[in-house]
């Protein structure tokens, strides 16, 4: 008996694997079974036994393999045509229909089942093929659109992106957040246009944009090599419009706008204002037409206020009334603590507003600075990457150039000109080659940070 028990013992942990081959393998075969193409068949045999018509419904037996095509493989096509043939032939010799009639009928239906079994392969393999170029289209769009954290230093971050384009997941909108040496920096813009054109257009920019907010020191600086970039390879007609945000010293925010929407700066107590630009300039691309140039404007940004940057397909978004969607009123309806949470209720908002489906790509990027009790700062903190605090000027000076090659500072003098230069930083009253661009800007007036009004 106990030899029995043992054995009976060894073979039970095997039931429950056997229980659940058999429940895949009935599974599978029931998504293969084309269902509604049998049940036709059925159909007609039933009308066919029922009224006795002989040859009139046979013919129609066909529609059970052209119907299999569409939604089955080629296998169940040749099954649907073969149990089309057999009850054909069962039906024609119960109705003793001449032998000829029935021949041509039979031949019909196994002709039609042979050339919906090579329609149904060839549609198997497109979608084979589809699917591949769907998931290198993936790749690419999370390579160009990377995601963004949740958290970042001493700030929360969501963003919502809807494409106009259909089965698109990125389009002429484009975004970034990027922690670097000199704080953390971040961009939303908008390209001219729509479609793959408008979509190689954003990959360059964000490609320039997160090459250039690491090497560069100076926010004006990051926006000078996008325009220098974007007047190589755009057209005559093509420009960006874009907003770049960088938080180079605590409670601070420097914010460039290139003619783009101006973000919504939201406070902790939940009141919104738009922070319009103190100096108008021109779209990326477009430097060349006008004599404005880009400045850099200094936005207070105390513990739990909040940044809304966004593109002009959500404040253009219509209803059925023609009307505009109110983005600064929806943002006072849907605003929380919890920026996903916001923007979650703000693009459903949008999304109901416009009937289910935008006309125009739309971008929304929020970003909240934590107060300092929020249980949930420190221990979001410590998971996120670790990221420098923004430098002040003299720091950020000092790093352009020590982190310069040795060969580039290396002159005649070999390391004495090094030493020269690393000297002339140390001392502010002693402006090195490498301070000489910065500088000039500076006196120029573009460098200068404008604060914005006072705030009710």
């Amino acid at each position: 008996m106990s030899q029995a028990r043992d054995h009976g013992d060894g073979h039970r942990p095997k039931r429950p694997y056997r229980n659940r081959a058999a429940g895949r393998a009935a599974a599978q075969l029931a998504a293969g079974i084309p269902v509604l193409p049998v049940l036709i068949v059925a159909v007609i045999v039933l009308v066919d036994v029922v009224g006795g018509a002989g040859t009139m419904w046979l013919p129609l037996l066909a529609a059970g393999p052209a119907l299999a095509a569409t939604t089955n493989g080629p296998r169940g096509v040749l099954c649907v045509g073969l149990l089309a043939t057999v009850l054909g032939a069962a039906l024609g010799s119960r109705h003793a229909v001449p032998g000829g009639e029935l021949a041509a009928v039979l031949s019909a239906l196994m002709a039609v089942t042979l050339a919906s079994g090579l329609a149904s392969a060839l549609r198997g393999r497109r979608e084979r093929v589809l699917a591949a170029v769907r998931s290198v289209a993936e790749a690419a769009q999370h390579a160009v659109l990377q995601p963004v954290p949740e958290t970042v230093g001493p700030f929360q971050v969501a963003v919502r992106y809807s494409a106009a384009a259909a089965e698109a997941r990125i389009g002429g909108d484009l975004y970034a957040l990027v922690p670097t040496p000199h704080g953390i920096r971040l961009i939303v813009g908008d390209v001219r246009g729509k479609g793959l054109p408008a979509v190689g257009t954003a990959a360059l920019v964000l490609g320039v944009f997160r090459e250039a907010a690491y090497d560069e020191p100076d926010l004006l600086s990051v926006v000078e090599r996008i325009e220098r970039s974007l007047a190589r390879n755009l057209g005559p007609d093509d420009f960006v419009t874009a907003v770049v945000v960088g938080y180079a010293r605590p409670g601070e925010l420097e914010v460039v706008n290139c003619g783009h929407a101006p973000p919504l700066l939201i406070s902790a107590s939940g009141s919104v204002v738009a922070v319009e630009p103190t100096h108008p300039a021109p779209p990326l691309g477009l430097r060349a037409l006008s004599a404005e140039e880009p400045r850099l404007q200094c936005l207070p940004f105390a513990a739990g206020e909040q940044l809304l940057l966004y593109t002009d397909g959500v404040i253009e978004a219509r209803d059925h009334t023609r009307e505009f969607y109110p983005l600064a009123e929806g943002v006072a309806r849907h605003v929380t603590d919890e920026p996903a949470r916001t923007l979650t209720g703000l693009h459903d908002e949008l999304l109901a507003h416009v009937g289910g489906r935008l006309h125009d790509d739309a971008a929304l990027l929020l970003l909240r600075r934590q107060t300092v009790d929020e249980p949930a700062a420190s221990e979001s903190a410590a998971r996120a990457p670790a990221v420098p605090e923004p430098l002040s000027d003299a720091g950020r000076e000092a790093a352009s150039v020590l982190s310069r090659p040795r060969s580039a500072v290396e002159g005649r003098g070999g390391g004495r000109q090094d030493r020269q230069e690393t000297a002339a930083v140390g001392n502010p009253g002693r402006p090195s080659s490498a301070r000489a661009p910065v500088e000039a800007s500076r006196r120029q007036g573009k460098g200068l940070c404008r604060p914005l009004p006072e705030r009710a």
